[in-house]
């Protein structure tokens, strides 16, 4: 179980939209072109690839950006990019997912882009197109007036460094001075083995590879590494290091302590970008107030997402909010919901291609009789959803001595079993508006019923879902339960 998970979904559920961060660093568009490789070229001992797919993916900085707005916050990109083919592709990426680039700046010098030829999923080639150049003067200065300027304006600020130019020691300053003044937390992804250029950040996420040349400690020496890199913490005024291991999962690192976080077996398709994902989530989490650790613990959820699949791919919030509500690993109070945030976490798991069932009923007194029922549901889908009557609906339905038990300590006890992802309570007598807000692929009725005659059948099966009865389990009931009980207090 996850710390802090409550105030996790929540910002994945909605809080993150209230978030603004910035990301400032070096801007890249990342190309792969797919295709068949059969034979070698009669001109040069090379294969040749017949071309079959090909596609554009923002990588670098930008990368970073796409990962935050997966994760729903108000992003914003500062960085340098040319007046070429690359900028425009890459600016339709940002814009179709509401990157705001107005602190990018137009530059003299061509934006960075690398493009891989792949045959088989094994990459053939990689051409990169950039400049040695430095940035003119002007252009640097411009650049650095706005990632100040909107430093100042954000939750959460991310230095995005690949050495390409764009992260001065000028800016870097400038934007950590600006950003830890106004109380902004920034975050920098080293490609310099000199950290004094990020002195006052937050936190660096270097990988081991980046820390061994930091520190010159080998880095396969993890135990005199991580020491190393325990004292950079108070050399550089940092808050902490969060240290990338690979395999190993994530450490952070303060001067005093360490708290590990190991990582989550996934098979492992393709690493790259993985280290953009840990640092925006991180990011992410510690704009919303989250602790390090906690940050540190989604980070790396994240991350094992995004390693399996192939290329560039930015983490998507619904994924997470998938991962992370496993009926089997959300606490009770966590599964219950009220509508507004059942709609949106049913979006999230719908989003992740999740099966959604739904059932509903009173609950009063648990029996075999339900437990039969739920068991069942499950066997139709991925996701069960537990709509309850309220209170004042069973006491219409069943008269005033009902119900026995509240509709809080119902919904807990019902929320509990390891068969139920979400409950949420209804006033009506009938379920259908809850039916219609959820729009189930599944609906479940136990009972005499028949598919005609269960509240909401036509709603689900015009949707495309279907209907399913469960025979009840013959003698259990709350009413003879009651019955029963009444009996025994009269002898």
């Amino acid at each position: 179980m996850l710390p802090e998970l409550h105030a996790i979904l929540n910002l994945l559920e909605g809080g993150f939209g209230q978030l603004k961060v910035l990301v400032v660093g070096d801007i890249m568009l990342d190309r792969y072109i797919h295709g068949d490789v059969d034979r070698i070229s009669p001109e040069a001992p090379v294969p040749v690839i017949r071309h079959a797919q090909r596609y554009e993916r923002a990588g670098g900085a930008a990368n970073v950006a796409m990962n935050l707005a997966g994760l729903g916050c108000q992003t914003f990109l500062a960085g340098f990019w040319g007046n070429d083919a690359e900028q425009a592709e890459l600016a339709g990426i940002l814009q179709r997912v509401g990157v705001d680039t107005t602190g990018v700046v137009s530059s003299s010098l061509p934006t960075i882009s690398k493009t891989r030829i792949v045959g088989r999923n094994q990459q053939l080639l990689r051409l990169d197109i950039e400049s040695r150049d430095v940035p003119p003067t002007v252009e640097m200065k411009r650049l650095v007036d706005r990632a100040a300027a909107l430093a100042t304006k954000v939750h959460a600020v991310v230095l995005s460094d690949y050495a390409k130019g764009a992260l001065s020691n000028e800016l870097c300053g400038a934007v950590i001075h600006v950003a830890r003044t106004a109380g902004v937390p920034v975050l920098a992804d080293p490609k310099t083995p000199d950290f004094s250029k990020y002195s006052g950040a937050t936190t660096v996420c270097p990988n081991l590879g980046e820390l061994a040349l930091a520190t010159r400690v080998a880095a396969h020496q993890t135990e005199a590494l991580l020491e190393a890199g325990q004292a950079l913490v108070g050399e550089h005024d940092f808050e902490f290091l969060t240290v990338t291991m690979s395999e190993k999962g994530i450490t952070l690192l303060r001067s005093d302590s360490r708290y590990h976080s190991p990582a989550r077996a996934r098979e492992v398709f393709d690493v790259s970008g993985a280290g953009d994902t840990v640092i925006a989530t991180l990011a992410a989490c510690l704009a919303g107030g989250l602790k390090p650790e906690t940050g540190v613990e989604v980070a790396n959820l994240a991350a094992g997402i995004v390693v399996g699949k192939v290329g560039t791919v930015p983490i998507a919030r619904h994924e997470l909010v998938a991962a992370l509500t496993p009926s089997t690993a959300t606490t009770s109070g966590e599964k219950v919901l009220d509508l507004e945030r059942l709609k949106r976490r049913v979006a999230e798991w719908r989003a992740s291609g999740e099966t959604i069932v739904f059932t509903n009923g009173c609950f009063d007194l648990l029996h075999v009789g339900h437990i039969t029922l739920l068991e069942e549901c499950r066997r139709f889908g991925s996701k069960l959803v537990l709509g309850l009557n309220a209170d004042d609906s069973i006491c219409r339905l069943k008269g005033p001595s009902r119900p026995i038990v509240g509709e809080r300590e119902r919904a807990r006890v019902m929320a509990a079993l390891a068969a139920v992802d979400a409950v949420t309570l209804f006033e009506e007598d009938t379920p259908l508006e809850l039916i219609r807000a959820v729009r189930p692929n599944v609906l479940v009725k136990g009972g005499d019923y028949t598919v005609e005659t269960v509240v909401g059948h036509e709603d689900v099966i015009a949707a495309g879902g279907r209907v399913e009865i469960v025979p009840t389990v013959e003698g259990f009931s709350t009413t003879n339960i009651v019955k029963k009980l009444a009996n025994n207090e009269g002898k």
